[in-house]
């Protein structure tokens, strides 16, 4: 690679270094190795399903320990909802409203999304707001087709010149409609959190990571909110924000693995993926904090089912931790007695899911007490897992890594080898799906915070194919934030309903039950 001043200037203007880009250069040349499945993980290996009367036990624990505890919602929630709105862009992109009825575009195969939109369009929280807008600029729209009507609808809904959501953040898009207002995914967010991550103060904290561009809209959307929703949940509510760190970008090279440059020569930089939000999770100081994603929103009639599955994740985190803190301080006190021993195993291998050497007995005392300690005395992390119903993304498996353990892991399909028939087996059989669920454990039995970037698998990034300006490029995404950036953590696999994972990944989950005030009439 031949890098020039300019080169420089602009690596080091990211806050990166020469070394550390030539290092990912490398790891295109190199490629990143698929992880080697062993099997996916389920209800008898791997995913714990609690009884009626535990779920309450854990719950009991959690609400006689919260009183003492920092706990802090963590929501990613940058970039732009345009994916949301893909098949409405490229109904915009395809259809000639002149030339073709509306009838005859939607009765086509491909246009299922469409066909779909238009039959919920007046249930939709954004319906009667776009409508405003669009007879204000054509005071004709009622004598136009029904194609015509569509098309200026959704250009009006989209683009610059009208509501502009394609380039909303998908946080402050219109969620939800109730009788007397239309609430955002941010403000649904305030109102789950006050219902479990609130202190005895009334205070509830949550940090949003969003994009820099959007902070002033996120922060004129809370002020807007503030009085009402701080009423209605007597709750004092926190909110900080982070961006992305411009260090955790990465370089983009071409087809040779060469360094992608602009049309102006420089080199091109795109962002990490979310794993890159490791640096900014790990910036919070908390006692627990709560992960999950900014779509991943109920109607508030559904909230307190959600709620309580999240205090009873956060009694499992505390009963593991408060048993985790007392093998470690009892360790530190004096060796452990053969019989404490065994029951340390028992506890890292049915509680934990760790899985010891095979020759871990032939190990000498000091070494067994090291690998326990080790195995206790780092990040714990509890994760809601849900029936697999086909959705896109990640999921709970067991993996084999280089030194011939088995570990749990949450692994994304582009980390995983679909050519090979075993492989693609194996995925296949996944019961479960990863919803972002999670409730984590970040201090040590000491007190102390982890440093959670010493928990990352660096290998378990991927590399994706893009295109800038009709020009191939190959990019790097960081092992993601739930996957490879947490592959060291201690992991806890449990099963919770479908009711709790609701995203949105398409304007048409709008019109799923879970975001409807009313069912369909």
């Amino acid at each position: 690679m031949n890098i020039t001043d300019k080169d420089i200037k602009l690596i080091t203007s990211k806050g990166l270094t020469v070394e550390r880009v030539l290092s990912q250069i490398e790891t295109f040349k190199n490629e990143i190795p698929f992880v080697a499945l062993r099997s996916a993980a389920s209800l008898e290996n791997g995913i714990l399903k609690f009884s009626d009367h535990y779920q309450t036990e854990l719950t009991k624990l959690y609400e006689s320990k919260s009183a003492d505890l920092d706990t802090i919602k963590f929501v990613p929630a940058s970039g732009a909802a345009t994916r949301m709105f893909k098949d409405l862009f490229k109904f915009l992109d395809n259809y000639e409203y002149k030339k073709e009825s509306l009838n005859s575009y939607t009765n086509h195969e491909k246009a299922t999304a469409i066909r779909l939109f238009l039959i919920g369009l007046e249930k939709f929280p954004f319906y009667e707001t776009v409508m405003q807008d669009v007879k204000n600029s054509y005071p004709n729209f009622e004598s136009l087709s029904e194609g015509r009507q569509l098309y200026i609808f959704i250009e009006m809904m989209l683009k610059e010149k009208g509501l502009n959501f394609g380039s909303y953040p998908k946080g402050l898009l219109p969620f939800h409609k109730y009788p007397n207002s239309i609430a955002t995914s941010f403000e649904e967010h305030l109102y789950e959190a006050a219902g479990y991550n609130k202190s005895v103060n009334g205070d509830s904290k949550l940090h949003f990571t969003i994009s820099k561009d959007h902070l002033d809209a996120f922060k004129d959307e809370f002020e807007r909110i503030k009085k009402k929703v701080e009423e209605k949940t007597d709750t004092n509510f926190i909110i900080t924000y982070s961006f992305q760190k411009s260090e955790t970008d990465t370089i983009a090279v071409d087809e040779n693995n060469e360094p992608f440059r602009t049309e102006k020569g420089s080199l091109f930089f795109r962002p990490g993926g979310h794993g890159a939000l490791i640096e900014n999770l790990n910036e919070l100081d908390s006692d627990i904090i709560y992960i999950k994603n900014i779509d991943n929103v109920v109607v508030r009639k559904y909230q307190d089912e959600v709620s309580g599955y999240k205090k009873i994740l956060a009694g499992k985190l505390i009963e593991i931790q408060e048993e985790a803190f007392r093998i470690l301080h009892a360790i530190d006190k004096k060796p452990p007695t053969e019989a404490e021993l065994t029951d340390i195993k028992k506890f890292l291998v049915e509680q934990l899911n760790v899985r010891l050497p095979l020759d871990f007995d032939k190990f000498s005392e000091k070494y067994k007490i090291e690998f326990l300690q080790e195995s206790l005395n780092r990040p714990i992390r509890v994760c809601g897992m849900v029936i697999n119903e086909g959705e896109p993304g990640g999921g709970p498996f067991w993996v084999k890594k280089d030194n011939g353990r088995l570990v749990l892991q949450i692994i994304e399909t582009p980390q995983i080898n679909t050519q090979d028939h075993r492989q693609r087996e194996i995925l296949e059989s996944a019961t479960h799906f990863n919803p972002v669920d999670l409730v984590c454990g970040v201090r040590d039995y000491k007190g102390n915070k982890f440093d959670l970037t010493q928990y990352i698998d660096p290998n378990a990034g991927f590399i994706t194919t893009k295109s800038l300006n009709g020009k191939v490029l190959k990019a790097l995404e960081l092992p993601g934030l739930w996957n490879g950036a947490m592959a060291n953590w201690i992991s806890v696999f449990v099963e919770v309903p479908l009711t709790t994972f609701n995203p949105v990944k398409t304007v048409n989950d709008l019109l799923k039950s879970a975001h409807q005030v009313k069912l369909f009439s």
